[in-house]
């Protein structure tokens, strides 16, 4: 079911409270190392400012684990937002209670306030009804742009939407339109590529892809499993033993299915899980006893993009090989240079694949790229997420 829009509600004069996921990388110093969280909201942002609403930011920043705690305080991305938006962003010490609607009353037309930490509270991860009662009475309007969060059930993201009238913000909407499309109406041929490092991450990814894809492919560490059930020797290669079976299973269901299963035709392999060992390409067949498979090989990603660049639409979650190792990255690097190359709608979501395309700079060049690790983990398995769920239909 498609969700109601920013655009379908008038916000001037009103106080609007927005979810945004500012849970940002800091150094010890409390310096934010990657602001790209606080980026993906400006648009919600300036919307609301440009239609003159008072905008109250929410957000969560690491686990303080329902305690004060300096560490985790988001002063640091009020002075960052404030320097992108060209605008002082106000700071209020706390989240809810009497002196954050004073801070509020005070916000003019077009003003931003960002709340403090709102898991300082541990009624916000038990999604506690007063407590979320308390964050909706701060607001007329409610607006939740935060998909990476949108897995939980949590006060801020769920709980408030039983109080006040509940949109989508313009990266939630992008999120679910986009990735939504791809798995329910898709462009064919339909291509999902599935890497990292365990099948056991993503087991009902791919039983959900099966229902859905014309290509599947396989890389990463977890392609070792695979090769295994097909009776490959792996040495010393990370093989999750007790998934052979249904590693074989999946590889049965493909072909019933009709689904094109790709797995590596050859390896990077070395004798030493270091960044500085010798490796050599080598044959799926030819696996010595004393090797450990590190990264799919040029046959391999040759073969692999060569289906990328020819189909429709894209999804892509989890790289091929030890990508932070420069000489075991080549296989990720291609499918990165593959996916930018594509015609038809590509989408990264998961941070080693999107680690990946922002290394090679051809980010710019994809349709989308999600910001929720785990929100579009979960969307990809088909399950319903609670904040998306939460949120007025069109």
């Amino acid at each position: 079911m498609e969700k109601a829009g920013l655009e379908e509600v008038q916000v001037r004069g009103k106080k609007v409270l927005v979810r945004v996921d500012f849970n940002v990388p800091m150094n010890d110093n409390q310096q934010i190392t990657n602001d790209t969280r606080i980026k993906s909201a400006l648009p919600t942002i300036r919307h609301l400012m440009a239609q003159g609403a008072k905008t109250i930011l929410v957000s969560h920043l690491g686990r303080p684990k329902g305690k004060v705690n300096p560490k985790y305080s988001l002063a640091p991305v009020a002075v960052r937002l404030g320097e992108l938006l060209g605008k002082e962003v106000y700071m209020a010490k706390d989240c809810i209670g009497s002196q954050v609607e004073a801070d509020i009353d005070r916000l003019a037309d077009g003003g931003v306030l960002l709340l403090e930490n709102v898991r300082f509270y541990e009624e916000e991860e038990k999604n506690n009804p007063e407590f979320a009662a308390k964050l909706a009475a701060l607001a007329d309007v409610y607006v939740n742009d935060a998909f990476g969060t949108a897995h939980r059930a949590h006060a801020s993201t769920e709980g408030v939407c039983k109080y006040l009238p509940s949109y989508a913000g313009f990266l939630m909407k992008k999120e679910i339109d986009v990735m939504g499309q791809a798995l329910e109406n898709p462009d064919r041929p339909f291509t999902a590529i599935i890497g990292g490092a365990k099948v056991s991450d993503k087991i009902s990814v791919i039983e959900n892809l099966l229902t859905k894809v014309d290509i599947l492919i396989i890389g990463g560490g977890m392609a070792n499993t695979f090769l295994k059930a097909q009776g490959l020797e792996m040495g010393k290669s990370l093989v999750e033993e007790d998934k052979i079976e249904l590693a074989g299973n999946i590889i049965q269901k493909s072909k019933s299915s009709g689904v094109e299963l790709l797995l590596p035709v050859d390896v990077v392999v070395s004798k030493e899980f270091k960044a500085d060992s010798p490796s050599q390409v080598v044959n799926v067949s030819s696996i010595k006893a004393d090797d450990l498979a590190l990264d799919i090989g040029p046959q391999s990603a040759a073969l692999f993009a060569e289906k990328i660049i020819s189909s429709q639409t894209v999804i892509w979650n989890g790289p091929m090989g030890v990508f932070e190792m420069d000489q075991f990255s080549k296989g990720t690097e291609k499918i990165a240079q593959a996916m930018a190359q594509c015609q038809g709608t590509t989408i990264v979501g998961g941070g080693d694949s999107v680690a990946a395309v922002e290394k090679m700079g051809v980010a710019t060049n994809l349709t989308h790229i999600s910001t929720g690790g785990g929100a579009s983990l979960e969307f990809l398995e088909g399950k319903v997420l609670p904040g998306v769920a939460a949120l007025r239909d069109k």
